[in-house]
């Protein structure tokens, strides 16, 4: 079962990549994995990518590559998936231009893991000819819907659990507009918000202007708790995920957007 997969799919993962070089994809499936909650701050996953890409190419053929980071921590496996309607370049003569790159971190108590779940993703491709063909998708949601597509051909032995999450993921997906994300014009800022009873609002960011209207605005907190969205002076905030603590304290995992100013 590609349980990485769709676990990167349920955590809004999957990118279209801003244009067809090889390390530009690389840095921006990177910051997707460094943004995620449980890994530790400081990990330079995008190094360990390259390191390992130096060693030894790591494109599957028929369009596809999987990249990885091994990592010398304990920790979740984790993958982030990007798309190149136009194709990569991935430096292996002879191959055709990667479309998919899936992009895994590697904990050292994953290896074993990583390995099985890249082993299915082979067998899946190579069985199936749809699996080929992702140059002539016209779009992002159609894309996701190929991909799963591909986990349910993998889930022969998931149970009724899985199942429920593959029929959920399926009917977000048919029924979510494309949405068209232009990397290169935007900036888009990590940041942790940490609220609590009775305390002000700590906001984690580099972005000073992020840090003051989120700390000073009630209206932000509250809309970041109940619709996973809010929009102030042209930025767009939204949330990827929430995380509970004692003492009734709630981390958000928040990305910030803004259009670059021209």
């Amino acid at each position: 079962m590609l349980h990485t997969m769709l676990q990167a799919l349920e955590e809004g993962r999957l990118i279209e990549l801003p244009d067809n070089d090889k390390k530009d994809a690389f840095e921006v499936l990177a910051s997707l994995l460094e943004a995620v909650p449980s890994v530790p701050a400081g990990t330079d996953v995008v190094g360990a990518v390259l390191g390992r890409e130096s060693v030894s190419n790591t494109s599957l053929g028929a369009g596809w590559a999987c990249p990885h980071a091994p990592l010398s921590l304990d920790g979740e496996l984790l993958c982030a998936i990007g798309w190149s309607p136009q194709g990569v370049d991935y430096g292996k003569p002879g191959e055709p231009p990667v479309r998919l790159i899936i992009m895994f971190l590697v904990p050292d108590n994953q290896r074993s893991t990583y390995l099985k779940e890249v082993s299915t993703l082979v067998k899946v491709i190579g069985a199936n000819p749809q699996c080929k063909d992702f140059g002539q998708i016209a779009d992002l949601n159609a894309v996701r819907h190929r991909l799963l597509d591909m986990a349910q051909l993998a889930m022969e032995d998931s149970g009724p659990d899985t199942r429920a999450r593959m029929i959920q993921l399926k009917t977000h997906a048919a029924s979510a507009a494309p949405v068209a994300v232009d990397l290169e014009n935007m900036v888009i800022e990590h940041m942790m918000v940490v609220t609590g009873a009775g305390m002000r609002p700590v906001v984690l960011t580099q972005s000073l202007e992020i840090a003051d209207f989120a700390r000073d605005n009630e209206a932000f907190t509250a809309a970041i708790a109940d619709k996973s969205c809010y929009e102030y002076k042209g930025w767009k905030v939204v949330r990827r995920g929430s995380t509970n603590y004692q003492g009734e304290k709630v981390v958000y995992d928040c990305l910030a957007i803004h259009p670059i100013k021209k």
